[in-house]
Formats: structure tokens, sequence, C-alpha cells
């Protein structure tokens, strides 16, 4: 039974957390719309960036809240070596003749 109460706190954090942001940021870029946006599609759009923005964060936290991974990046493998056509030109080094005579 402590686990289910557990989940159910964890539902609750996180609804909490989700309707707090989303209206908070949407507040943000409703704000950031009248003092920056003069046409009314520009305002609505960036009340929706900042409800999409909120969104994000709020699910972002809750995925830790469940004990979730977010996406990780994992940098690409590196090789100890370009390929040669990548590989710039030696030019320290003299062009060798094809008959051996120099």
């Amino acid at each position: 039974m402590a686990e289910k109460t557990d989940v159910n706190a964890k539902w609750d954090a996180c609804l909490d957390l989700s309707v707090r942001r989303f209206v908070y940021s949407s507040l943000a870029g409703a704000f950031g719309g009248l003092l920056l946006f003069r046409t009314p599609v520009s305002r609505w759009a960036s009340i929706a960036f900042g409800a999409g923005v909120g969104i994000g964060s709020a699910y972002t936290d809750c995925s830790r809240i469940f004990d979730g991974s977010t996406a990780k990046l994992v940098p690409p493998k590196t090789t100890s070596s370009a390929p040669e056509e990548l590989q710039p030109p030696n030019t320290l080094s003299t062009p060798v003749s094809q008959d051996g005579q120099d």
C-alpha cells in the first residue's frame, strides 16, 4: 500500500508542477508578446511558445520524479585517424619522381 501512496504523491506533484509551469510560462509569453509584438497573431504565437516551454519543462521534471531517464545525448565515436580523402595533403615532403632519378 505504501508504493501506491507514493505513486499517487508523485502524480499529484507532477500534476501540480505541470499546471503551474504551463500557467506561469503562458503568462510570461503573454507579457513578452504584449511588450514586443504589435499584431495579435504574434502575441498568440508568443503565448503558445511560452506554454510549450512550460509543458516541456514540466515533462522533463516529471520524468525525473518517476525515475525515468530523459533522452541522453551520446557523443559520436571518434576514430584515431581520418579517412584519406579528408586528410590534408602533406606539404613537407618533396614529390618523388616515377623513374627514381632526382
